[in-house]
């Protein structure tokens, strides 16, 4: 039973043509692909690998440290007589009660900013909107990240009515200010939208938007087309700049 191998598991959720280049970078990682099941519109893929072996000496041995350190506490507490030992201990409790308190309790706010993943606070992220449209980064980033906050400045690259509606756009959003000439980052798409859904916000919000405007895009992460090369976001707040 020593020997017997012990691993960890993995799921994730690929869109239907992209499970080979998941499967593959999983490998990469040292992860086995266990089973495939096909789905609509994506592929689940569970993975699994060996656990990492405990240090179990460096454990026994920090183990051995800690009891012979707590023999000589209690046989020099014991040296230092009761009524002592009690009045001395009350004092470090009360210090560490007063330091625990003068911690500053992070409010909503800076933990609600901590969670929006921007190019200042992840360079994955950074790296990303200089990666090409159709790059491996942004089949991972979509996966590991689906459902997470983003923040970044960008454009309008291309609006277009969806489907036969007159007040419902598909949006092309580029990172920078290159609207329709831009050249680098993600394709990202809000799509089947109408403007109210944008949650325009800022000084001057505009009566009419179009290619080539420029935004502070808020937006969460959705599923990467790896066919058509589109990452998928759905709007959070689209701040004027």
């Amino acid at each position: 039973m020593a020997d017997e191998i012990r691993y960890e598991y993995k799921t994730v959720r690929a869109v239907r043509g992209a499970d080979g280049l998941m499967i593959s970078k999983m490998e990469k990682d040292g992860w086995e692909l266990v089973e495939r099941s096909p789905g609509t519109l994506r592929t689940t893929l569970d993975f699994r690998r060996p656990k990492k072996p405990q240090p179990w000496l460096l454990i026994g041995a920090a183990s051995a440290v800690l009891v012979v350190l707590a023999v000589v506490i209690g046989v020099a507490s014991a040296l230092g007589g009761g009524n002592e030992k009690k009045n001395e201990s009350d004092k470090p409790a009360v210090a560490a009660s007063e330091k625990s308190s003068a911690v500053p309790t992070p409010t909503v706010a800076e933990s609600a900013a901590a969670e929006v993943i921007t190019v200042q606070n992840t360079p994955e992220f950074a790296a990303l909107l200089k990666a090409d449209s159709c790059d491996d980064a942004n089949l991972d980033f979509a996966t590991r990240r689906e459902g997470r906050t983003i923040a970044f400045d960008g454009s309008i690259v291309n609006m277009t009515p969806h489907g036969d509606y007159d007040t419902r756009y598909d949006f092309l959003l580029g990172p920078g200010d290159q609207g329709p000439n831009t050249k680098v980052g993600p394709a990202f798409r809000y799509e089947d939208v109408n403007i109210r859904n944008l949650k325009l916000t800022g000084e001057k919000v505009p009566d009419v938007i179009g290619a080539g405007d420029k935004f502070r895009f808020v937006a969460k992460v959705g599923e990467f087309d790896a066919a058509r090369c589109l990452l998928s976001l759905d709007p959070v707040s689209t701040e004027i700049r």
